[in-house]
């Protein structure tokens, strides 16, 4: 009887999972699968804690499911991928694999990982082969006239949904039960060697059955509302489903035949789209890095703002870290993210302009300190809306153009909800004082426990100007 491995990676599902069911096809062979563990490299990228133990809770969910349909599930351990290679090849000799079946991953240490290991395998007469999971399309496959990857996020848009009027891809079904389900003694999973915190389950339930159901939800009841709401930090007007996108419990095929069953006109317009939009963006990024490896390499997109001078200001880290600058949008926006290991995606926006636009600080700072506390993290969506806000990525926001966070906050929380949520000390001041409480307080002879602007803006957006002037002008002499 021959045996297939599937080795799981950020692909957490049984459902719609392209290497599980290219394994599955053939009913006779004894299909398992395989996750190893890398907690050196998963240090050496900086995974947060809280996203480690929803991997591990998500790892268990997918055990429990594969074992009802007769598939074991095995864990190894390795500290970094080069490790976990020579693990793979032991392991297979030991279980005498005849196949192997895997999803691509795009970052540049998997990719280089996935190449040793199909050399590897194929030295060990192990027939190998791999899938284009956790995108729509294949990258390099959505491309310009003159054959190039895309620079600007609109016409991709374009490009990928005229493609989706010409081809849907395909979601393909969960396997069938096999002869040997169900599994009743499951091998033991051991808990990962590697820091896990705790999370807040009610908000981010794990398990494939729970990321399906709310996507169900939202496309049901909340998609049609998601334009009007979906600024509104106070609000729960976003899907919350990147934390199952990253860990690849959920795929982006998934999202597009929900969306598509509950709005079957949604790629010719509407509040549908929008969302949709923002699963594009995801896959624009995607292919991005296997276009531009250099994103891997904390190196910008744009070549001339490598001359940018960032000023070194421990102090100023240190309060944008701890949620105490004296903004009060972007202090409530970066508590969040301590607490739920979370940050609703406008916030993200403000909180990272903040960062490099007003204290001037290296944007590869707050891209590590935001992958190190996202439960959702994800390397390449992470690191395009950083060098967005920086403008040094790919069509990125114009560098002249600096939101201000006093502004923002006006906008997408007028009546300080949000604020008051995730700022306590601001409780008491009036709706329309609370995004510049200290004004308030001065002219109304009050004290305030919230620490006072740690810059001013118009000071320090002139600064930011200047300094981005002069790499540019540095860069055309």
């Amino acid at each position: 009887m021959n045996t297939h491995l599937v080795w799981l990676r950020n692909d957490l599902r049984t459902h719609d999972n392209y290497a599980l069911h290219a394994a599955c096809r053939d009913s006779q062979a004894n299909v398992i699968a395989l996750f190893i563990d890398t907690p050196g490299q998963w240090k050496k990228h900086g995974m947060a804690p809280r996203q480690a133990l929803f991997l591990w809770h998500s790892l268990q969910d997918v055990q429990d499911s594969l074992a009802q349909k007769g598939i074991a599930l095995y864990q190894e351990s390795a500290d970094d991928f080069h490790a976990a290679v020579k693990k793979l090849v032991a392991f297979c000799k030991k279980h005498n694999v005849d196949r192997l079946f895997y999803n691509y991953q795009y970052e540049v240490n998997e990719r280089d990982r996935d190449a040793q290991a199909e050399c590897e395998l194929g030295d060990a007469d192990v027939e190998v082969q791999g899938f284009d999971d956790s995108v729509l399309f294949a990258p390099g496959s959505i491309q310009t006239g003159g054959q190039a990857m895309y620079k600007v996020f609109t016409p991709f848009s374009q490009a990928i949904i005229k493609r989706l009027h010409q081809e849907l891809p395909t979601c393909v079904n969960a396997p069938t039960v096999r002869e040997s389900a169900p599994i009743t003694r499951k091998p033991l999973l051991k808990k990962f060697d590697y820091p896990c915190e705790e999370y807040d389950e009610t908000v981010f339930p794990s398990g494939e059955q729970a990321a399906m159901e709310r996507l169900r939800q939202f496309c049901r009841t909340s998609v049609t509302d998601y334009p009007k709401q979906r600024d509104i930090p106070a609000q729960d007007g976003t899907s919350r489903l990147s934390v199952y996108l990253a860990l690849g419990v959920l795929s982006p095929r998934q999202c597009l035949h929900r969306v598509l069953a509950e709005h079957p006109r949604v790629l010719d317009g509407g509040a549908a789209l929008v969302w949709l939009t923002e699963i594009i963006w995801r896959e624009f990024y995607r292919h991005l890095l296997v276009a531009w490896p250099d994103l891997c390499k904390h190196r910008p997109f744009v070549n001339w703002t490598r001359n940018i001078r960032w000023q070194k200001n421990e102090h100023h880290l240190q309060a944008w870290r701890e949620g105490k600058t004296g903004y009060p949008i972007v202090d409530a926006a970066m508590r969040q993210l301590k607490t739920l290991g979370w940050m609703h995606n406008r916030l993200r926006m403000i909180s990272a302009s903040f960062l490099v636009k007003d204290l001037m600080l290296d944007w590869r700072t707050g891209e590590r300190h935001f992958i190190e506390h996202l439960i959702d993290g994800d390397l390449a969506a992470n690191n395009g809306g950083w060098q967005w806000a920086a403008s040094t990525g790919t069509d990125a926001a114009p560098y002249f153009r600096i939101f201000n966070p006093t502004t923002q906050s006006e906008r997408f929380d007028a009546s300080g909800d949000f604020i008051r949520r995730w700022v306590p000390e601001l409780k008491d001041v009036p709706d329309k004082n609370i995004h510049a409480p200290h004004e308030w307080a001065k002219k109304n002879r009050q004290k305030l426990a919230y620490p006072a602007p740690i810059v001013e803006h118009k000071a320090a957006r002139k600064q930011t100007l200047d300094a981005f002037e002069a790499a540019k002008n540095q860069q055309d002499t």
